[in-house]
């Protein structure tokens, strides 16, 4: 069962950091994001002057009842206002086409990342949990890295631009209404530390939710035939009273912090009306003037809210950051390529594989797998690797496919370093079938065609009459372009592994490593794969990872893996031909 999510260690970085780190996506489209953020200060700077309008108005029209002084502020109010709902259309849109592109790079980057990570690396995250780093997290941070930025330069110019009128208008009402600003700003970092943490604990517990659903969903067949329907219902309950306690203490702080910026606000407005009267009562100020200088503060007072909601958003998206930064930190397996000096393997590749005083442990674990391990397979050997559970025999497949690095000495295939090929070459000579078929949920030939798109249809079908396949496929209703089901579930168990044996020797690669072929199968399921098994391992460099003795039977050479050492048997090669394989050293 994988790790619980609450247990791992984010990396702990501040919000300058976390924007840094994510920038470099969103400034590929930085010209998007210029344009977006002048046409949404042009807006406002049409709202500051149809404001100003405003007062004009009163003064000049409605004061002395003059019409014909009308039209013009008129005109020119109708001009700022199309002028500005045009730039703020155009600017918006400009935003979110930012903020939707930043979103598909950093899926792409994450994912493309998880790609490289070691199969067994991931299972720390939980599939739920990276899901919910995959969707919810990456959308946290867009508003930290795509949409902050414009929204900070569009909210900072806008209080600028209202200032500046405001103080243009009265400089004394001006000054009361700023010295509101630090206060704001003030209780907006703090807030936001109280909320980055609030947020981080909130996300936590969503991607855990997310997991135990994941995993009790997909094993709901175990939970209904065992009974335990009230247990799991159990779990997931608890899971989502953490999730909710944890909602909740963002709500209460997003709660307070709203009310107490327009408690803020409202003793700044009366404040200035107060003020106000006293002006036009000593004919400092006129009542447009008043007028204009209310609207002013109308529109300043959201800015500067505005300002200190980015700075909490900030903080809280940080959170999100830190899940996201410690995936990409998650160690891959190191892949120089491609690099034009180093040349492919020879063509054609004949699969003879050699570790060198091979050793090996586990990242965080300090028990070495394997240790001073020497074998020379001779290209074309069924090789059987046995031993208890917990040995190394699947570990032999994953350095083999380089899921890993050998902790010492060096694994040849052809006489070439694997570690100084690139990964994709490496894999690109060796065919893996897993103990679960792992079937996608498409039709039968997109899951036989996957290790070979550009087969044709002969070589498919070609591919399925050796798996003993091609019979039972063509009884489907559809054929081939039938529904294989999410995880093969349309398909017997002893089905799903015959199209996956397609699937294998559709690939022709000069090496295999079968790891348990007739776990999970019944005698007569097994039985009936023996024969295609025979088909698929003949001519190739075969591992054979099993218990199935009617398999280890038919080896030329059989591995036992103890303690991380090897005791190797020859049984088949009196009657294969090739050099003799080097003992293995302990």
């Amino acid at each position: 069962m994988p790790s619980a999510p609450s247990r791992m260690r984010h990396a702990r970085i501040s919000p300058p950091a976390a924007f840094r780190t994510f920038w470099p996506l969103v400034s590929v489209n930085r010209a998007a994001v210029l344009v977006s953020a002048v046409l949404l200060m042009v807006a406002a700077g049409c709202d500051a002057g149809a404001i100003g309008i405003v007062g004009v108005l009163t003064d000049d029209v409605l004061t002395p009842s003059d019409l014909a002084a009308f039209w013009g502020p008129a005109a020119l109010w109708l001009g700022l206002a199309v002028t500005g709902a045009v730039a703020s259309a155009a600017g918006g849109y400009l935003a979110g086409w930012t903020s939707e592109h930043f979103l598909l790079g950093l899926r792409d980057r994450v994912f493309q990342h998880l790609q490289a990570v070691p199969p067994d690396a991931l299972d720390r995250f939980g599939t739920g949990d990276l899901v919910a780093r995959l969707t919810g997290d990456i959308e946290t941070v867009e508003s930290l890295v795509a949409s902050a930025p414009v929204e900070l330069i569009t909210s900072a110019a806008g209080a600028v631009v209202f200032a500046v009128a405001a103080f243009w208008t009265s400089w004394q009402l001006a000054l009361i209404t700023l010295s509101a600003a630090p206060l704001i700003w003030f209780a907006a970092r703090w807030f936001g530390t109280l909320m980055r943490s609030a947020t981080r604990a909130e996300r936590d517990s969503n991607g855990r939710l997310a997991t135990l659903l994941e995993e009790s969903l997909a094993n709901m067949t175990l939970v209904q035939a065992y009974g335990r329907q009230q247990a799991e219902r159990g779990k997931v309950h608890r899971e989502g009273r953490n999730w909710m306690r944890a909602g909740l203490r963002q709500i209460r702080l997003s709660s307070v912090y709203g009310p107490t910026g327009e408690l803020v606000e409202t003793v700044s407005v009366l404040a200035v009306i107060g003020a106000g009267a006293w002006q036009i009562s000593e004919h400092h100020l006129s009542v447009g003037g008043l007028l204009s200088f209310a609207a002013f503060l109308g529109y300043l007072h959201p800015k500067l809210q505005e300002l200190g909601e980015i700075v909490v958003s900030a903080s809280s998206a940080t959170a999100a950051c830190e899940r996201l930064i410690e995936v990409l930190r998650t160690g891959t397996v190191r892949d120089d390529a491609p690099r034009p000096e180093v040349p492919p393997l020879a063509e054609p590749v004949r699969g003879a594989v050699t570790f060198e005083d091979v050793g090996f442990s586990y990242p965080g674990s300090g028990r070495a797998v394997l240790h001073g391990v020497r074998l020379a397979i001779a290209p074309g050997l069924l090789v059987a690797v046995t031993g208890p559970s917990g040995a190394g025999k699947s570990t032999l497949g994953k350095l083999l496919l380089r899921f890993h690095e050998p902790s010492r000495g060096r694994i040849l295939l052809d006489g070439r370093d694997i570690a100084g090929l690139p990964v994709d070459e490496v894999r690109r000579h060796i065919t893996l079938l897993p103990q679960d078929s792992m079937l996608f949920d498409g039709t039968v030939r997109e899951n036989i065609l996957y290790g070979r798109p550009d087969a044709t249809e002969a070589d498919m079908i070609a591919a399925a009459v050796a798996a003993d396949a091609h019979g039972f496929v063509s009884t489907l209703p559809d054929g081939y372009d039938s529904p294989a089901g999410k995880r093969g579930n349309n398909l017997s168990g002893g089905q799903r592994r015959r199209i996956a044996l397609a699937r294998a020797m559709l690939r022709t690669a000069p090496v295999l490593i079968l790891d348990e072929p007739t776990a999970g199968l019944d005698d007569d399921s097994t039985a009936r794969i023996m024969a295609p098994l025979r088909r698929l391992t003949a001519g190739r460099t075969a591992f054979l990872i099993t218990h199935d003795l009617r398999l280890t039977a038919q080896a030329d050479l059989v591995l036992h893996l103890s303690d991380g050492t090897v005791t190797m048997t020859a049984p088949g090669l009196s009657a294969r031909t090739g050099p003799e394989p080097e003992p293995e050293a302990a």
